[in-house]
């Protein structure tokens, strides 16, 4: 934010810039900076970062919904200690049973899970839609289910040293996918 300051002040004394330039500097300065494990990746402007809602939700961002969508989505990275969370497999196979696929479908014809590296990081990625069944309580089978249709999920197991890391963007299918290079640019830039 100082940063901001600074660039906004003198743009506005030293060269007249016009407060829409000002604006734009501003946005571009404000990313936040997420760390994991100490390697970091700015996140996109556009994400808004919130107050966490639990000691596990370690970030949490809003991010902002695409036109015509009635929702925003959400970006949250859990953490719940050095090895801890679950293996990969089975926070996918977890992941999935979070959605129903839309009709005539199955899970597997809806969703895709690739394996890659993030520096020395070994990353699973998962992509899912169809109908997502939200749950105030997740692990609560007896929590209330939310259904809300056409929505869409990029969830990520980041195994990094001292992880797991597990990250999920959940939102309106439309929302998501406007937001997915930012997000996959965001997750290749940890370093």
């Amino acid at each position: 934010m100082l940063i901001c300051r600074t660039v906004a002040r003198h743009a506005i004394v030293r060269i007249g810039v016009t407060t829409a330039l000002v604006v734009g500097i501003c946005a571009v300065a404000s990313a936040t900076e997420v760390e994991l494990d100490g390697l970091k990746s700015r996140a996109p402007a556009t994400w808004q970062k919130k107050e966490s809602t639990s000691r596990f939700r370690v970030v949490e961002f809003v991010v902002p919904r695409a036109q015509d969508d009635k929702a925003d989505a959400e970006l949250v990275i859990f953490y719940f200690g050095a090895g801890q969370g679950g293996s990969a497999q089975e926070n996918v196979r977890r992941w999935k049973s979070m959605f129903e696929p839309p009709a005539g479908k199955n899970i597997e014809n809806v969703s895709k899970v690739d394996k890659f590296q993030v520096g020395t990081v070994p990353v699973t990625y998962l992509e899912v839609f169809g109908t997502y069944l939200q749950r105030a309580r997740p692990f609560d089978p007896n929590s209330p289910v939310d259904r809300r249709e056409n929505y869409r999920m990029l969830a990520v197991v980041f195994e990094s040293k001292n992880g797991p890391y597990f990250i999920r963007l959940v939102g309106p299918d439309k929302t998501v996918r406007e937001h997915k290079k930012g997000f996959d640019e965001w997750l290749q830039n940890f370093k």
